[in-house]
């Protein structure tokens, strides 16, 4: 992984190489090796490298033969070597080995169709200095992230918004917008983000910037259909197995491929026991496993990830979160994220980050994607029971059914039980409502803006986020479909009814279960998941994750499964568990799915530094003067949480979000100087 930058003058002034400098030296985390800079007058980009793949000529920016295009890369081409190949029959030369050659020469013969052939996590950003044309691009699913901001005669791009930021060319100001969205969805809806004027571009899209015009445009489209993709009309079991068992294997073999040592992740989930099962294959030398462990049994899976160990025979090293960690690095997570966060997760992902690290490795298999891709989440075994409640609604017996899924209805108190029961009964017969799945999830989570100030609240009054979720679904996430960025405003009603419409109407015609698929997966996965549990916490200590299940091979076989192959009944990943049942341990293969959860702030007399900061945050001068939040309904929250403790999940959503919108405020806007 690595950072990328870059500023494009449209009225021909010149880019100062020390304003690349302030901007490049702020992603020195994602690629502390070297720096690299091209200028060509009115454009120039920068580049921070991580070096993974050609250790000793794969210095970045690259150019193509006649040196008329230049490429900064952050991520990795897997299949470039089978690239490079087709390539050098072409009558192609190269002067590096790396795979960042390989994308300049594929986009000389392609342009963006070159997209199409890459399998990998990027960001990439070329310019064509005769054409004067600068093309950017994002990976398919979002590992790689890429914010741009667009100025009436300059365009501003990179890795992370703090790069923006140090430009100076745009001051930074909250959004009461894309705060709207995170306190409903955590995270924000593309191309929104917490910061006025910096926008995100979306997964599978490409931008093209030429003489004052942006088009932005998707090259790749999440579809989901009953048939199997790839395969003619599979008669069985074992024939869905082979295939699933091909592809994971070669994904792997693909991932595997680096110049210096790559190690896993091993949770002792399904997952990463699957991908270290597979690693281990293939690895010649003695495979590293990293885990994070936690001192509340509640939440540590150690248990499982000795069977694993024990099985494979591999050397695997963890480390212990403690409660008090969310202290000592909660203010670094805000800085990395640059967004708030409701729940604690990303900072021990920090700390097994830094595990990694500390041990000289640069480079980590994980298992993310296989529970949105295979049906592994709860929410989708909550639809399933809805759906099925919603032809008795009064039905006892199919209303116990949330009881199986969440034991601790019945062991907690009636009322509470009572009310958990009512939550997920909510709405139960509007089956045909788009939002079936997740509506009352970010209802839940909408809760926490009721501590909004009143100026946010105006700023957000005529707005609903599940609008502008609608607004980018039309664009094409599950349909053909592109837009051009300076005409996207300009839509009329009648346009945007048609275009919700034809949404409406092709959602409709997809199962309750693939919409909640579909919706955590543009949602949640590629912006939370992939974003501030991902990329964030890895690239914050140098490291870069790598996804098996995130294969666009893999993901399209996935989404042209039968639904009862994810989950038969509420037997969650059904066709993983059956096809690698045999080559994992019984335990882990039989065990339900536990989502990764860390402990959050619950010791407000934790006597650190950080939390020194914390406490000045919220306390009632500082919510007063950052004016996020209402001050009276903070400090009455606060002082419940002080004499009672958190007792709801929605209390420690509300404080964690509230302080670490607060850091965001302090670190970007009230304390940002120079370069920060």
């Amino acid at each position: 992984m690595c950072g990328i930058c870059g500023i494009f003058n449209q009225d021909g002034s010149l880019v100062p190489k020390e304003r690349l400098i302030c901007m490049i030296d702020l992603l020195k985390h994602r690629g502390p090796d070297e720096n690299g800079f091209y200028l060509d007058s009115s454009f120039g980009m920068a580049h921070s490298r991580l070096s993974i793949i050609d250790l000793t000529s794969g210095s970045q920016p690259i150019h193509n033969e006649r040196k008329n295009l230049h490429i900064i890369f952050n991520g990795e081409i897997f299949n470039y070597l089978e690239l490079r190949e087709d390539l050098l029959k072409e009558g192609h030369t190269f002067y590096t080995n790396s795979d960042t050659e390989v994308i300049i020469h594929l986009y000389e013969d392609m342009g963006v169709k070159c997209l199409e052939l890459l399998n990998g996590q990027f960001a990439i950003a070329i310019f064509d200095d005769q054409k004067k044309e600068l093309f950017l691009a994002r990976d398919r699913v979002g590992i790689q992230p890429l914010f741009y901001t667009k100025l009436p005669n300059s365009f501003i791009f990179a890795s992370e918004m703090k790069a923006i930021l140090a430009s100076k060319m745009i001051a930074p100001e909250i959004s009461p917008q894309g705060l709207n969205q995170i306190f409903t969805f955590w995270t924000n809806v593309p191309a929104s983000t917490v910061f006025k004027g910096i926008n995100e571009l979306a997964p599978a899209h490409y931008l093209i910037m030429k003489n004052q015009h942006m088009k932005r445009e998707r090259y790749w489209n999440l579809r989901f259909s009953n048939g199997t993709h790839g395969m003619a009309s599979p008669r069985s079991l074992e024939e869905y197995k082979s295939r699933l068992d091909d592809l994971l294997n070669d994904a792997v073999r693909l991932r595997l491929r680096a110049d210096v040592p790559v190690a896993a992740y091993l949770s002792g989930g399904l997952d990463s026991t699957i991908v270290t099962t597979l690693i281990k294959k293939r690895h010649q030398n003695t495979l590293k496993t990293f885990s994070v462990n936690f001192e509340n049994e509640d939440y540590d899976e150690a248990c499982y990830q000795k069977e694993v160990i024990d099985r494979l025979g591999i050397e695997h090293v963890s480390v212990m979160y403690k409660s008090s960690d969310i202290y000592k690095y909660f203010e670094k997570v805000i800085w990395l994220t640059e967004r708030p966060i409701l729940r604690a997760g990303p900072v021990p992902l920090f700390l097994l980050s830094k595990l990694v690290r500390d041990n000289n490795i640069k480079v980590v298999l994980t298992g993310e994607g296989a529970d949105e891709f295979f049906g592994g989440y709860n929410i989708f075994k909550e639809t399933k029971i809805r759906l099925f409640l919603s032809r008795q609604p009064n039905s006892l017996w199919r209303s116990n059914l949330f009881k199986k899924l969440y034991p601790f209805m019945s062991t907690r108190s009636r009322r509470s039980g009572e009310f958990w029961q009512s939550f997920f009964e909510k709405q139960v017969e509007r089956v045909d409502d788009i939002f079936y799945s997740h509506r009352i999830r970010w209802e839940n989570t909408s809760w926490v803006k009721r501590f909004f100030s009143p100026y946010i609240n105006e700023s957000i009054k005529n707005s609903q986020p599940t609008d502008d979720l609608e607004a980018f679904m039309c664009e094409g996430s599950l349909f053909e479909g592109s837009m051009e960025e300076e005409s996207a405003h300009e839509e009329s009603r009648y346009e945007q009814s048609l275009c919700k419409g034809s949404l409406h109407n092709d959602l409709s015609k997809l199962h309750p279960f693939l919409r909640a698929q579909y919706l955590e997966i543009i949602l949640f996965m590629s912006g939370y998941l992939l974003s501030s549990q991902g990329d964030r916490m890895l690239m914050g200590n140098s490291v870069e994750g790598r996804f098996p299940f995130l294969d666009h091979r893999v993901i399209e076989f996935a989404n042209a499964l039968p639904i009862n192959l994810k989950m038969r009944a509420l037997n969650e990943k059904y066709l993983l568990k059956e096809t690698f049942r045999n080559s994992i341990p019984e335990n882990v293969a039989k065990r339900n799915k536990q989502p990764f959860r860390a402990p959050g702030i619950t010791d407000f007399t934790a006597d650190t530094y950080a939390h020194e900061i914390m406490s000045d945050l919220l306390s009632e001068e500082y919510i007063k003067n950052y004016g996020i939040f209402d001050h009276h309904a903070v400090i009455l929250l606060l002082k419940k949480i002080k004499q009672k403790g958190i007792n709801a999940a929605r209390e420690e959503m509300a404080l964690l979000g509230i302080l670490s919108t607060q850091l965001l405020k302090f670190i970007f806007i009230e304390n940002a100087s120079g370069c920060f």
